[in-house]
């Protein structure tokens, strides 16, 4: 079954982040625990964890664009 990645709460009043990067490509084996992509928010710019081991499928792939909290941006499966 896969792991959804999605755009996480990384503020009290976050509601949207900008996928500002990802750090590996589609189709990579990614490991838990591995930074697999860039997020920014109002305050700065944080690295997220992959949430599992398997292959990334990226989902969505534009980079600087704005997505709501709970936006499913990929899986790993």
């Amino acid at each position: 079954m896969a792991t959804e990645i999605r755009i996480p709460k990384l503020g009290f009043s976050m509601e949207a982040g900008i996928l500002a990067e990802w750090l590996v490509e589609d189709g990579a084996d990614v490991t838990a625990g591995q930074e697999i992509y860039a997020l920014e928010n109002e305050k700065s710019t944080q690295e997220v964890e992959s949430p599992a081991t398997g292959k990334l499928k990226i989902i969505i792939a534009a980079d600087g664009e704005e997505y709501p909290v709970g936006e499913l941006i990929g899986t790993i499966e």
